[in-house]
């Protein structure tokens, strides 16, 4: 008899010796518990941990997982009524909480480094029947990735992710049953630095012993990591790392800030990848997304550009990028309104889009200009030509903000557009405005056609409907700082 695996198409000889050679390992290391972990809508990693002697026939048959975990906004409240007639109409396969069965990767394995005797494995939801749920996000990806392989290109992401690390000031908190809400209430935090002097050494040194659990973890579960800094604000640090494929980066992105977060508290820390955290004097985070497209066959870049465009500037795209890549910096700003959703994906992350602040405001490139949506990094012959995408929040799903990209940029090529030259004064009011909130970017994602076709208008009206059930409880919030205490500094 057929295993789930085969029934889904995914199992062949050489997954069927992967599975082996994994439950070798673990009992050769003697573990005792497996997570299977999987990536919500939310960028936040879900599953179950399975007792060691369970996993490998879990690789094969799959592990249950209720399907309302993929209807539910940043709160888990279910945003639709999955027990009413017609509750669930619009996404098929769902229905009255049932069944969903995660396969996981067995290449994805590792061993935690922060718990004894633990692996971990990355898992994908499929339907009982053996098909694929086509709303997972890294599926979406996956899809996005599949267009731009049969263009001829693949996407070469380089990550900078700005976060904060506060001490717990009580290293194991009691949870009083009396104050238990939904969601719950926020930690009492410290600063582990000051703020307010950029890579200052000595503050580094003040903040090294968090810092070094975040480099540990990184490197302990194989990430690429580059550097660790600090940054202006209170508390706040970055973390670099070297450019990967597209999917590598995703997947990197979701392990390394669901790891650190559960390293750091382990040792009495609060990490918040929540864009702007609920104090009075804070700096915001921002994840600075480089980008760049390389030819399938050569792995050439496909943005470089040998010798500048005939009769351009350093201000035209032409004159550092090549032709391809002006088309695909043109792309990402005609749609740069619709993708923004995806981008800074919570209400609280469109207060970083401030004047002078780092972040962007309009829908404006720059050549090397951190005030620019879009920051052209490079010159004629660097083979690390680039663009930087400078409006993501550190909470974003990075399987939707990748391929937000990859649709944004295709459209460009697709229709050959031109960008227009670049800004020198990226906050004097020039260029279209960006949502200034998470409804007005969710209406801009509904009123782009491009990206709904790209999407698919079935995820785009899954996804907004989720997105709104937050945006409504925020604003019929009788104190909104305590809503975003709870509702994000909490738990992203």
């Amino acid at each position: 008899m057929s295993s789930f695996a085969q029934r889904c198409g995914i199992h062949d000889a050489a997954r069927e010796q992967a599975v082996q050679r994994l439950g070798r390992l673990i009992s050769g290391q003697g573990l005792e518990l497996v997570r299977f972990a999987w990536c919500d809508q939310h960028g936040v990693l879900r599953g179950k941990t399975l007792v060691a002697a369970a996993a490998e026939r879990a690789l094969r048959e799959g592990v249950g997982l209720v399907s309302t975990l993929l209807l539910k906004d940043t709160s888990d409240r279910t945003a639709f009524k999955v027990f009413e007639p017609g509750g669930t109409a619009s996404l098929p396969g769902f229905g009255f909480a049932n069944n969903l069965l995660l396969l996981a990767d067995p290449d994805s394995f590792r061993q935690l480094p922060w718990t004894p005797a633990t692996g971990w494995l990355r898992a994908q939801p499929w339907f009982e029947d053996g098909t694929p749920v086509e709303l997972d996000t890294r599926r979406v990806l996956q899809r996005a990735l599949a267009r731009l392989a049969e263009a001829g290109f693949t996407l070469k992401c380089g990550l900078e992710v700005e976060f904060h690390i506060y001490k717990l000031q009580d290293t194991q908190p009691a949870l009083d049953p009396m104050q238990s809400a939904w969601p719950p209430p926020a930690p009492a935090v410290s600063l582990v630095h000051p703020g307010y002097n950029l890579l200052a050494e000595g503050w580094y040194d003040q903040a090294e012993e968090p810092m070094r659990i975040v480099q540990h973890t990184a490197q302990a579960l194989g990430l690429p990591l580059l550097s660790l800094e600090i940054e202006l604000g209170p508390s706040q640090v970055e973390a670099v790392f070297e450019a990967t494929d597209a999917l590598a980066a995703a997947d990197n992105m979701v392990l390394f800030r669901n790891a650190v977060k559960m390293a750091l508290r382990r040792a009495g820390y609060h990490a918040s990848f929540m864009c702007r955290p609920p104090f009075p004097n804070i700096m915001s985070s921002g994840w600075h997304l480089h980008q760049s497209l390389c030819d399938a066959g050569t792995g050439r870049n496909a943005f470089q550009r040998d010798v500048p465009k005939a009769g351009t500037d350093s201000s035209d795209a032409a004159h550092t990028l090549s032709d391809l890549g002006e088309h695909y910096l043109a792309g990402l700003l005609a749609h740069a309104r619709g993708t923004t959703v995806f981008c800074t994906p919570t209400a609280n992350g469109f207060g970083r889009f401030r004047p002078n602040a780092l972040a962007p405001q309009s829908v404006l490139w720059g050549r090397d200009n951190r005030g620019a949506l879009l920051r052209v990094i490079g010159g004629c012959g660097d083979a690390a030509t680039r663009i930087e995408n400078r409006i993501g929040e550190p909470a974003a799903n990075p399987y939707l903000y990748f391929a937000s990209q990859v649709h944004a940029g295709l459209d460009g090529i697709a229709r050959a557009l031109r960008a227009p030259r670049a800004t020198d004064a990226p906050y004097a009011g020039q260029g279209e405005s960006l949502p200034t909130s998470l409804g007005d970017a969710l209406s801009a994602l509904e009123q782009d056609t491009v990206l709904c076709d790209a999407f698919g208008r079935g995820f785009v009206d899954y996804y907004t409907r989720i997105k709104r059930s937050e945006q409504q409880r925020f604003a019929a919030a009788e104190d909104p700082d305590e809503f975003q205490r709870r509702e994000y500094f909490a738990r992203l």
